[in-house]
Parts: structure tokens; sequence; C-alpha cells
């Protein structure tokens, strides 16, 4: 089922980037942006056995560079592509009067491919509605514990200890990501406001079944801002 899954959200995403290049009948266009986004994740990990959490708050920033090659009846048509930073991991709950805290920073390098849907104002200044979607592939740089002091995970017998001490075991992450957004166009350059939402389908530890975790997955909600200034604009 995970299989046919991924190959129907790989298929959907391969129809929408070929949107641009099918569609002759429409107007084209040939607009190139780049520039600079920046925002927050509020990150978890999909983790089985389960570990109950809260969101891990951390920063994302990076480059945009989007081209757009043509407007469909109403829709503008286009891909977008970023080289981000991202902080991810997960930050436990504890049901016991003991005080303690645990969480783990992830840091990745991430570079989502996008196709670039928009709706509204075509030419000039005003506003439009974006739609992101498509594939995201990271990787590690690195990785850090942040304990209560005298933190003892024995302490919680109850609770799943095996990630205690423990790094991943594969830096390689890839997955989905979408977003929606609103698009300012002005003199200066071009603003947008975009909630995403990412949906890890690797693991980053070890799941066969002689491992601890059969999934370990990440996902987060992010809330970004995107400026961009066009270098062509036809």
């Amino acid at each position: 089922m995970k299989r046919k899954t991924i190959i129907g959200i790989v298929a959907g995403i391969s129809f929408l980037l070929s949107l641009p290049a099918h569609a002759q009948l429409q107007d084209q266009r040939q607009n190139f942006s780049v520039g600079v986004n920046g925002g927050v994740n509020l990150s978890s990990v999909s983790f089985s056995p389960a570990i109950k959490q809260g969101k891990l708050i951390g920063p994302s920033f990076g480059v945009t560079a989007r081209y757009i090659s043509e407007k469909y009846f109403s829709m503008i048509c286009g891909i977008q592509a970023e080289i981000n930073y991202s902080q991810r991991g997960w930050k436990e709950v504890y049901d016991d009067e003991s005080g303690d805290s645990y969480q783990r920073t992830m840091n990745y390098v991430e570079v989502p491919l996008l196709a670039h849907l928009a709706f509204g104002k075509d030419q000039g200044h005003g506003a439009r509605f974006v739609l992101n979607l498509g594939p995201q592939i990271g990787f590690l740089l690195n990785e850090s514990e942040q304990k209560s002091e005298g933190f003892d995970p024995n302490n919680r017998p109850t609770y799943t200890q095996a990630q205690y001490g423990k790094m991943a075991d594969k830096k390689f992450d890839y997955g989905i990501v979408g977003g929606l957004g609103v698009e300012i166009r002005t003199g200066i350059g071009n603003f947008i406001a975009e909630g995403r939402y990412y949906f890890g389908l690797s693991d980053f530890y070890n799941s066969t079944k002689k491992d601890d975790f059969s999934r370990s997955a990440h996902s987060y909600i992010g809330a970004r801002i995107t400026y961009l200034f066009d270098i062509t604009n036809k």
C-alpha cells in the first residue's frame, strides 16, 4: 500500500510539472526570478513504537529560484527550486512530575523541486494565490541532544528508551512538500507569505525487524516569507 501511495504522489507531481511543457495553446511567459526565504518549522517525528511529543520550533532559511513558463487558462504555471537550511527534530512530553525534558535538534540542507501554480494578477503589481507541490531531498549536517539536568531515562520504564544517545543511522532524507500562500507583486520585488507541510517518506534510523524502530520519519509545518526579484519578465 505504501508503495502504491508513493507512486500515485509521484505521478501527480510529474503531471503538474509537465503542464508548462505541454500546454502549448496558452500564453507563453519567460519570467525568471531569484531571491531569499526565511521562516520557522514546527517539527516532530513519526516513530513506531510511538513517542509522545510536542512541536519543536526551529529556523529555516535559504535561496529560491523560480521560472514561470506560461499561463494556462487562468492558471500561471512554472517550477521553483530552493536550497535551504532547515532545523528539525522532536521534543518529548512526559506525563509525570519529574520536571525532566528532552529534545533532539537535527540540522538539514534541503532541496525541494516544486511545481508552482498561481491564480490572480498576471502582469504588473497586485496579488495572487500560489500553490507549490513536489518532492524534497535533504542531507543531515549534524544533530544534538538537549536534556534537563539529572535526566535519567531509566526513571521512565514505560517509555521507549532506544532513542537516547542514538544518533541517526541515515543522513539522506526524502519526502513530499506542499505549500499555500499569497504573493504580493510590487515595484521593488515580489513578497510571498506561505504555509508549508512536509511529510517524510524515509527513516533516519534503521528499520529492519531486529532494529528498535520500524518508522522514524520527519514531518513539519512551516511558515515562511520569500522575497523574489525578477531577472527576466516577458
